[in-house]
């Protein structure tokens, strides 16, 4: 087989808020591409609203050989491949399958992020202060901004919900 002629799978980085589109546009052409998602709750100021977002912005991957590569760089939605040493990147089949079952074994749709309110006793499960409890001031979008009572000193601390766990 030619060197030209080899599958292997890459990175294609797309124009914000394109990704979702790239990959249906790309797929509906017959090409193996895929671009990981995960659901998340999004806060307006009126309203709550689980949406589906890209795990890497303005990233896809596709499954290609040079001549799908150069077809795929011609999609409106592609700025460029993403590159390593001058080439093309080339991703393992194995990292793209790592991927998925991440994703599926994980889906972020279960995280419950209205659950926390200001006032709530929680503590930290991962990160440099995990092990810390602490009391929510305020949130705001997926962060809760802490109080920690520590060796007698109030450290301000701004922390992921995926971070924390409601305590007594």
């Amino acid at each position: 087989m030619d060197s030209s002629q080899r599958i292997y799978w890459t990175a294609f980085y797309t124009k914000p808020r394109n990704e979702k589109k790239a990959a249906e546009r790309l797929t509906s052409k017959g090409f193996e591409v895929y671009c990981p998602t995960r659901t998340v709750l999004k806060q307006w100021s009126d309203r709550k609203k689980k949406v589906t977002e890209p795990v890497f912005t303005s990233y896809i991957f596709a499954k290609v050989d040079e001549t799908s590569r150069l077809e795929i760089l011609k999609d409106t939605s592609i700025v460029s491949n993403v590159r390593w040493l001058g080439k093309p990147a080339i991703i393992q089949e194995k990292e793209i399958t790592e991927i998925k079952s991440f994703l599926e074994d994980f889906p972020r749709s279960e995280l419950a992020h209205g659950d926390f309110q200001a006032g709530n006793k929680v503590q930290i499960d991962s990160g440099a202060l995990s092990g810390q409890s602490g009391v929510i001031r305020r949130t705001q979008g997926n962060k809760a901004f802490l109080i920690i009572a520590s060796l007698g000193l109030e450290l301000y601390a701004e922390i992921s919900l995926n971070h924390l766990k409601k305590v007594g």
